[in-house]
């Protein structure tokens, strides 16, 4: 069996936009440092790392080409070699080719961190067990943000947070922390 593949969801300046936070403020501050740590973890062992962008079609989008959260955050940026896929809607499968990409390297399982946790993350992690593959999603190096119901109620980004990784975990995929994760690509 192949190594597995990281897969780094929208890891972009986008994320930092004021606007993200209109509910109230983000979970998980330490989430892009330890995609850091997973990142020079995999690269260090020359494991697959996919870098997936967020090319938004939408004309106000923090993620559109052109502007200045389109660009990745410090502690993603791709390094040469490392595989980007663009994507234009919150499924990383979806109009990209990330499936056939996985399938021709003979990837089979998948480690996934990003933003946000209960968009583009959740919804490519269910289609990434959907399709097979054996999914851990980095439940410290993934975040989101407070959100607010259709009956107005704001619930906290933790609480989002929280019960987007219960809907992932089991059926599409196993939620690990950094630590956990790392320990399991680094036996001993």
């Amino acid at each position: 069996m192949n190594a597995p593949a990281l897969l780094l969801i929208d890891l972009q300046r986008a994320i930092n936009d004021p606007r993200w936070a209109a509910e109230g403020p983000r979970n998980n501050p330490e989430a892009e440092a330890n995609v850091a740590r997973l990142l020079a973890a995999w690269r260090a062992a020359g494991h697959p790392v996919i870098h997936v962008r967020h090319d938004s079609v939408e004309p106000n989008s923090t993620y559109r080409p052109g502007t200045p959260g389109h660009a990745f955050k410090e502690e993603a940026i791709p390094a040469a070699g490392e595989i980007v896929v663009a994507k234009r809607t919150n499924s990383a499968f979806i109009g990209t080719g990330l499936d056939d990409l996985l399938r021709g390297r003979g990837i089979t399982a998948l480690v996934v961190a990003g933003v946000v946790t209960n968009n583009s993350v959740e919804a490519t992690v269910r289609m990434a067990g959907n399709l097979g593959y054996a999914t851990t999603v980095v439940s410290d190096a993934t975040c989101t943000y407070a959100k607010r119901d259709g009956r107005g109620r704001v619930w906290s980004a933790e609480d989002v947070h929280a019960l987007s990784l219960a809907n992932m975990d089991g059926e599409y995929a196993i939620v690990a922390t950094t630590e956990a994760v790392l320990a399991a690509l680094l036996p001993g």
